[in-house]
């Protein structure tokens, strides 16, 4: 294997598992949201997450992003620490995980839509179709599941995928030019002034009923999916680039739904391994392309 087919496997690898982790998140925010209010749900993990990668920052002595840097740290900020757990969070309120998983399965080709716009790439039109391929196949499997209605929710929903697409994209372009946690790690540490008085606030006004689904669910979204999972995330969109990195997502709403299964009892049908085998095909096709 040649060194650029090694780092590609790396990349691919790094990425995967950043879907993994954040695979999880969906179902951590419904056990979170057993023991927290939703504000409150979204601004300690904002805090927490900070806390962590501030003290690492600080611990190796990184010095401050350049301030050519600081727009795209923003669009991180906003879209991938405030945007996305807030809308998401609001709308788990009365959405099941498996009607949420349907912003996953749209999510890699938004981002491939925004990369495109953003960075001026322009994939083959295998890719174009193997990734709508991949999107609908995921869709469709995700709105069965949720008996093919539609909700209020969906506004927070779609509003979120949007904002997280956004973010993945300048997140990915950051990542080439610094470390991928030191993305995620600084704009952490941007948000710091609003969400700790925010976690103060919410967690003053909302009821808190202290349980270990609920702080293990808080403590998951805030370390895993928050902070470690978009680590190994914008390392591996750095490697692989974005386009490619956000097809492995196609995997993570069939994920989502294993987790919902074994975690909050939830069921899914029999069309969950041909619709698994469509999705890796797709990847296989993206992957290729």
């Amino acid at each position: 294997m040649t060194a650029p087919q090694e780092r590609g496997g790396v990349g691919t690898a790094l990425a995967f598992l950043g879907v993994a982790s954040f695979s999880l998140t969906f179902p951590a925010t419904a056990w979170g949201l057993e023991g927290f209010g939703p504000w409150s749900l979204v601004a300690a993990r904002c805090v927490l997450a900070a806390l962590v990668a501030g003290g690492c920052l600080l611990a190796l002595r990184v010095p401050l992003p350049e301030r050519r840097h600081l727009p795209g740290l923003a669009v991180v900020a906003a879209g991938v620490v405030l945007g996305f757990p807030m809308l998401t969070t609001l709308a788990l309120r009365t959405s099941t995980t498996a009607h949420a998983a349907v912003v996953v399965g749209l999510l890699p080709l938004t981002t491939a839509v925004f990369s495109a716009l953003r960075t001026g790439s322009r994939p083959s039109r295998r890719f174009w179709l193997a990734a709508l391929a991949g999107a609908a196949a995921v869709v469709a499997f995700t709105v069965a599941q949720s008996g093919g209605s539609l909700t209020a929710a969906d506004g927070y929903l779609f509003g979120a995928l949007l904002v997280c697409a956004a973010g993945y994209t300048e997140g990915g372009r950051l990542a080439r030019v610094m470390p991928g946690w030191q993305v995620i790690g600084w704009a952490l540490v941007l948000c710091a002034p609003l969400t700790v008085p925010a976690a103060a606030v919410a967690l003053a006004y909302e009821p808190v009923h202290l349980a270990w689904h609920g702080i293990a669910g808080l403590l998951w979204v805030a370390l895993g999916s928050q902070f470690l999972g978009l680590v190994v995330w914008y390392r591996g969109m750095a490697v692989i680039g974005v386009p490619r990195a956000s097809q492995l997502q196609l995997a993570q709403p069939l994920l989502t739904l294993v987790w919902s299964a074994l975690l909050l009892g939830e069921h899914f049908t029999a069309a969950a391994p041909l619709t698994a085998v469509a999705v890796l095909v797709c990847i296989a096709v993206t992957q290729r392309s």
